[in-house]
């Protein structure tokens, strides 16, 4: 996969993260009185409550993996056209 590809794709994690951040919650209330606990409820509140922080945690290391990514690439293009101009006039005294 392109580096930029793998860019836009940590950038789209990030913006589902925050659009789940965003998005209206509604109170769950449950009945007055009873002690009874409904642990899938809870568990469902729970895995809502961690997936868009996890998106956003994970779209920001894509990013970053990424942006070093193109960086790293950019350096080496550099140094190989620097080679290739080091190389050049070297040939010609010959």
């Amino acid at each position: 996969m392109n580096a930029a590809v793998k860019l836009l794709v940590g950038l789209v994690f990030i913006a589902i993260g925050l659009g789940l951040f965003i998005d209206s919650v509604y109170p769950i209330l449950g009945t007055v009185g009873t002690l009874g606990i409904n642990w899938f409820n809870n568990f469902i509140i729970v895995l809502t409550g961690v997936i868009p922080p996890f998106l956003i945690l994970l779209g920001l290391f894509v990013v970053w993996l990424e942006i070093d990514e193109m960086k790293a690439e950019k350096e080496l293009k550099k140094e190989e056209e620097k080679a290739k101009k080091e190389e050049k006039p070297s040939k010609k005294k010959k």
